[in-house]
């Protein structure tokens, strides 16, 4: 048969030995990927909670009181912003733990408000 007439391009067998690979790297990948993004989410709510935290101490040891609420501490510019909680994708969901003694009010403690499991086992409402 001459050149010309030839029709040029992949055959059935290329194309699926292609998209075997592609399928088995994937399969490798995406695990890694995706637990990749629940670590992150994970490191961004530990220094959320930090950043919180400290805030909430700076706080009382200035004034001597623990903050009414978290919006306290955005208006008394001990941070910028309530920080997003990653877990609930949401600012306005983190749980305002009171201070055990009942004589002080105010804002002691704050926690995630998700009830997921971590990576290491312990649920994000108790970190």
């Amino acid at each position: 048969m001459p050149d010309f007439c030839r029709r040029t391009g992949f055959t059935l067998i290329e194309l699926l030995v292609v998209m075997a690979v592609i399928a088995t790297l994937l399969s490798i990948v995406a695990p890694r990927y995706f637990n990749s993004v629940d670590r992150a989410k994970e490191a961004v709510l530990r220094q959320n909670l930090s950043i919180m935290r400290d805030a909430i101490d700076k706080f009382y040891a200035d004034r001597g009181a623990y903050p009414v609420n978290l919006e306290q501490l955005v208006e008394e510019r001990y941070v910028r912003a309530i920080p997003m909680d990653p877990m609930t994708d949401s600012a306005l969901t983190w749980i305002e733990i009171p201070s055990p003694d009942e004589e002080v009010e105010g804002v002691y403690d704050i926690h995630s408000s998700s009830d997921k499991q971590a990576l290491d086992g312990t649920f994000y409402d108790k970190w």
